[in-house]
């Protein structure tokens, strides 16, 4: 279980009390993709503890492929501003590997278009509005107002099953962060701006930039915050066999 000393009861779980702790399911449960965050700051020593609990994932030989630059204050600021300046500006970069299938199948292309749709009606952005769609996306780059910015990389020398490593590591920092009463945004976006990131942030070239993620206390007055995604149930994905 995961000690928490901070109520936040607009949080989109809504689960953390003082002295209360979070089941690990309580925490996995309650986590969303926040895509509006308050300004209120979170100090240095709550991301390295953040990753400190991270980093207890498990990967083969104990490899540990993961590497995290923290933003904040005015490193996040300076990076932000040339994202979004190269986002406006449309200046074309690819990411430097294939996140998604080319092309989309089926139940995978539903899925997609679901969520999208989905967080552009809680917007009220209707299809076909390209300018509003391009400014939603945008706000990746300035990690939709949370005061943290993370930047993971990993060496890509490496192979397949550091990726999967590297998942793990990911999803215990949105837990943990869970379990302290803060929202997280995965974000694969970062990745197709990673000649910018790397203006800002002393990244070798041999390691690739795999994604961002925003890091803070989730607006609870921002229509998008309310987006909750829909899981297959585990009849439809799980066989049992010898029960």
């Amino acid at each position: 279980m995961i000690p928490s000393d901070d109520w936040r009861g607009d949080s989109p779980g809504g689960l953390n009390r003082p002295g209360q702790y979070l089941s690990a399911a309580e925490a996995i449960t309650s986590r969303r993709s926040i895509r509006a965050f308050l300004p209120t700051p979170v100090p240095r020593e709550t991301v390295a503890r953040l990753l400190a609990i991270a980093s207890r994932a498990p990967s083969g030989s104990n490899t540990q492929p993961w590497r995290v630059h923290a933003l904040a204050g005015a490193a996040r600021e300076a990076l932000c501003a040339d994202l979004m300046a190269a986002h406006e500006a449309g200046t074309p970069e690819e990411r430097e590997y294939a996140y998604y299938p080319d092309p989309w199948f089926e139940p995978y292309l539903a899925r997609r278009r679901k969520v999208g749709w989905g967080l552009y009606a809680t917007l009220g952005i209707e299809r076909g509005d390209t300018v509003r769609m391009k400014a939603q996306q945008g706000r990746n780059f300035i990690f939709f107002g949370a005061p943290v910015g993370l930047i993971v990389t990993m060496d890509r020398r490496l192979n397949t099953g550091s990726w999967i490593d590297l998942g793990m590591f990911l999803q215990n920092i949105m837990v943990a962060a869970r379990g302290e009463g803060l929202d997280t945004c995965p974000q694969a976006a970062l990745a197709t701006r990673h000649g910018t990131v790397r203006r800002h942030l002393p990244i070798p070239a041999e390691e690739v930039v795999v994604c961002g993620m925003a890091l803070g206390h989730a607006d609870p007055a921002a229509p998008e915050n309310a987006l909750e995604t829909e899981r297959a149930p585990v009849e439809a994905f799980a066989g049992f066999y010898g029960f």
